[in-house]
């Protein structure tokens, strides 16, 4: 994947946001709508193009902990709002770049993790579970050897404690299962397919109703790992 092969030209251990969902998409996944706003002619033009409300995020390869760093801004309704906080953001972001990441604001109240660690025994493996805040307290997950058949994927769905989750409840709808099972069976193929790979984290993986979408997602990089 170029994304990979510039990285690593740059000597970069891990992949920014936005290049981590550009190899998602590649593979399948359905991730967030989002453009890179370096000044705030560009801020107008994404905000239009995307529609409010959206959220900012700082971008820079280098990124991992956005929150930590006060470098996200969420449900920007306006223009006035979102120049502000490009403002606020770009002056916090300790890079050259000074890039925010503008994207949809997705709405909804389940929060999933999915993931990938290169095992040096097994190989890739593929992790699914409780996202969000949820995935450190509760660490209510579940793994497999890739590559996945959809079977695979199904068992580690219900292999969680709070597998209920993806059950119609509250008025919510039941989470798309089949798609769920496409992204999990993905991300094995992901880890297969390239061996510079190390890692992935997509979390929050967000249900908007019934259909998961990928909201952040961050690829680490091994060069000398295959």
């Amino acid at each position: 994947m170029d994304v990979i092969k510039k990285a690593i030209e740059q000597g970069r251990k891990m992949l920014s946001e936005h290049e981590s969902k550009k190899l998602l998409a590649a593979y399948g996944i359905p991730v967030t709508k989002e453009r890179l706003a370096r000044n705030v002619g560009e801020l107008k033009q994404a905000a239009s193009d995307i529609g409010y409300p959206i959220v900012l995020k700082g971008h820079s390869p280098s990124l991992a902990h956005k929150t930590e760093k006060g470098l996200i801004r969420v449900d920007i309704r306006n223009e006035q709002e979102a120049i502000e906080a490009f403002n606020e953001i770009t002056e916090n972001v300790e890079n050259n770049e000074k890039a925010v990441l503008v994207q949809e604001m997705i709405k909804g109240q389940r929060e999933l993790v999915v993931g990938l660690t290169r095992d040096p025994q097994f190989g890739p493996c593929v992790m699914f579970g409780l996202g969000g805040i949820f995935t450190e307290i509760l660490k209510d997950i579940s793994f497999r050897v890739a590559p996945l058949e959809k079977h695979d994927a199904l068992e580690m769905m219900r292999e969680i404690k709070g597998h209920k989750i993806l059950d119609a409840v509250r008025g919510m709808p039941a989470a798309d299962i089949d798609a769920l099972a496409d992204i999990l069976m993905a991300v094995g193929r992901i880890g297969l397919e390239n061996d510079d790979v190390k890692e992935i984290d997509i979390n929050p993986l967000i249900l908007q109703g019934s259909k998961p979408v990928a909201v952040d997602a961050l690829v680490v990089l091994d060069p000398n790992g295959a």
